[in-house]
């Protein structure tokens, strides 16, 4: 159990957190949420004893195992199986003692002491021996190198890949690398702060499940709701400097936090009610000798009253997509393309280091996006999404030895405009100019009123407008790159990954504006609630192929689960030796979407009729509640009501019946 008690956190003259206290139990899993800057990993560093309290305490037991990822990791030659491995420091430790006392030429204790030390030292040295195997034993040591490849596995690496050199991984890569030494370590205590960041959404489901599974307390700081909503138990919210545990998921959070800041709405009102009655009496009464007494009685009741905040949930963030020029018709089309690297060096389509030539990663793509187009993108790790992502960009052209456009079409609308966000455009912004000098830069005809008033509702307010760009954090670097493609009123937005970094509140009011957006959308997104929101139609990326998936989510997890088999197979491995695993799949996976679409269908006509019902009674409520309906005249009007009254109530009886018999044969069918 950790506690921290009454503490007060400062980061140099900012006051993050003020006496705040939290319980931490044995095997909880609590999601740590709250705006960037309040103070989240703050919290973190404070729990690993990097930084302090200002006041208050902190009881951590000095028996407990802290894991946490680390965020910098060396270009190593160590291999990456190895350097996993190492996150468990008993194992090592024995791993050490063991080659020392096996390898040593004499006997570990000393023998000065004579022939007769040498004797028991070296029957000392065997039982100390036999002890370190029977720890190494009882802690997984002889099963650890399985344990740490099915991490890596689980995390998208290929097996061929176990064995690399750290240094060979790209960014991104090394970070899932420190996720999963973290999790090699046998830990009581586990610190996760965005760890779904650089995963796709296949390693993110398999992230979620190892969690789930997880025996030690977990905190996990994440913005990504579905992740929040399956994995926690508890919700630590910070605001206002303060910090409120919540029971439940991210889902029962926002109803209750909802509920309590109604609440204290409520009581806020009704607290300004009494200030202003109590201070319009000492006006008008102070100067009566007969009321000086009770006026004075109030003006004491004022001073002592702790005064109720008003509730304050108003998003920092305000922003919409510009409304694009007259649209193509299609947009864009993909015609019979094959697509990959061809040259004397290509990118590996899985960590952006050098593979194998002439490789093919999409074939016979057949595309069309027409205007208001809402499209998800799905696939395994190093399927070709974003390969498809960039042909869509028109990336695949002219490109020498990278990403090429092997053969076919691709053929865009008249005057077609494309915006595009990439993780790598973050690092393409200019350092040394502000937020404003970027959107001048795109648009040297834009007002500096007009600029300000835009970014604004990126969260570059004021001052925030003009800062430079070189001490951004990843979150203000995406929220200006989505600036700047909203400012440039596209006609089709391609986003790979575009909620990394990003808040809560940003990635709602993104979801908001991406609805509300007239053009049409193309997204790879690990944010399940993202794709949820937005996306109509999805397509799977598999074998080099692009296909309608006939299904949703939940659909998706399913085939996941059915091609487990296929983690280890490296993105160059012949696609046939994968093929007949992955239509088998499909076909379970469309058989399911077949079982369920009659009973959705039918789910969503009984809950029409729901509403209509519903509505029709609140109507007869209304008509029987006015007196007018009671008066002499209106009594055969009023048992006509009265009977359709009853009427309504018996069928909306019968339909709710209805409703759970179809809910519960649609519940049986979910996938597990």
């Amino acid at each position: 159990m950790m506690t921290l008690r009454n503490a007060t956190l400062r980061r140099g003259n900012r006051v993050l957190l003020e006496d705040v206290s939290l319980t931490l139990h044995a095997g909880q899993k609590v999601g740590l949420t709250g705006a960037n800057g309040t103070g989240k990993s703050s919290l973190f560093a404070l729990l690993l004893g990097e930084i302090h309290t200002d006041s208050g305490d902190l009881d951590i037991p000095s028996r407990l195992v802290i894991a946490h990822v680390a965020q910098e990791i060396a270009a190593l030659d160590r291999p990456a199986i190895e350097y996993v491995i190492d996150g468990d420091a008993e194992l090592r430790d024995i791993e050490a003692q063991l080659a020392t006392r096996m390898d040593a030429q004499v006997p570990w204790e000393s023998e000065a002491r004579g022939s007769g030390c040498r004797e028991r030292s070296e029957t000392d040295n065997g039982k100390h021996i036999a002890a370190l195997y029977a720890r190494y034993e009882n802690i997984g040591g002889y099963t650890v190198r399985a344990r740490a490849a099915q991490l890596l596995s689980g995390l998208g690496f290929a097996v061929a890949e176990h064995t690399r050199p750290v240094a060979s991984f790209s960014g991104g890569w090394r970070m899932r690398l420190n996720l999963a030494r973290a999790l090699m370590c046998r830990s009581d205590v586990l610190l996760l702060d965005e760890p779904t960041n650089h995963l796709d959404l296949d390693a993110v489901l398999w992230l979620e499940q190892w969690l789930l599974g997880y025996r030690g307390t977990l905190l996990l700081i994440s913005h990504d709701r579905d992740f929040l909503d399956n994995v926690v138990d508890a919700i630590a919210h910070i605001e206002h400097r303060g910090m409120i545990l919540y029971s439940g998921n991210y889902a029962q959070f926002e109803r209750q936090r909802a509920e309590r800041l109604a609440l204290q709405q409520g009581a806020y009102e009704k607290q300004q009610r009494e200030i202003a009655h109590m201070q319009d009496f000492v006006a008008r009464f102070r100067a009566k000798a007969s009321k000086a007494r009770q006026a004075q009685s109030r003006l004491k009741a004022l001073d002592r009253m702790t005064v109720i905040a008003a509730a304050h949930v108003d998003s920092p963030f305000q922003f919409s997509f510009r409304e694009p020029p007259k649209h193509p018709s299609p947009l864009l089309r993909l015609d019979e393309v094959d697509a990959g690297y061809r040259g004397a060096v290509a990118p590996d389509t899985a960590n952006n280091t050098d593979a194998d030539a002439s490789t093919m990663i999409l074939k016979q793509v057949m595309l069309m996006l027409e205007s208001g187009e809402r499209l998800g993108i799905l696939g395994r790790n190093g399927a070709g999404k974003s390969t498809l992502i960039k042909l869509l960009a028109g990336k695949a052209e002219g490109e020498g030895s990278g990403l090429s456009l092997l053969s076919g079409k691709r053929i865009e609308g008249q005057g077609l405009r494309i915006g595009y966000f990439a993780q790598h455009q973050l690092e393409q912004l200019e350092p040394t100019h502000t937020a404003l000098q970027h959107i001048r830069n795109a648009d040297p005809q834009a007002t500096e009123q007009e600029a300000r008033s835009f970014l604004g509702g990126f969260g570059f307010a004021g001052d925030d407008a003009m800062r430079l760009v070189a001490p951004f954090s990843g979150g203000e670097k995406a929220r200006l790159v989505l600036a700047l493609l909203a400012w440039q009123r596209p006609h089709l937005l391609l986003l790979d990954e575009p909620t990394n970094h990003l808040d809560l509140d940003m990635r709602d009011a993104l979801t908001l504006a991406l609805q509300e957006y007239q053009g049409a959308v193309v997204v790879v997104s690990h944010d399940r609630y993202l794709l949820r929101t937005l996306a109509d139609r999805l397509v799977l990326v598999a074998d080099g192929r692009v296909t309608p998936f006939e299904g949703d989510l939940d659909d998706y997890r399913v085939w996941l689960s059915q091609t487990q088999n296929n983690t280890s197979l490296h993105p160059a491995t012949p696609v046939t030796k994968a093929a007949s695993l992955a239509v088998d799949a499909r076909a379970q996976a469309r058989l399911l979407v077949q079982q369920r679409r009659p009973l959705e269908k039918r789910l969503a006509d009984i809950e029409k009729q729901l509403g209509r019902l519903h509505e029709e009674k609140t109507r007869l409520e209304a008509v029987l509640a006015d007196p007018v309906s009671y008066q002499a005249e209106n009594a055969a009007r009023l048992k006509d009501i009265i009977a359709k009254q009853a009427q309504v109530v018996e069928q909306l009886q019968d339909i709710e019946e209805q409703w759970l018999d179809v809910s519960e044969a649609l519940s049986s069918l979910a996938p597990a």
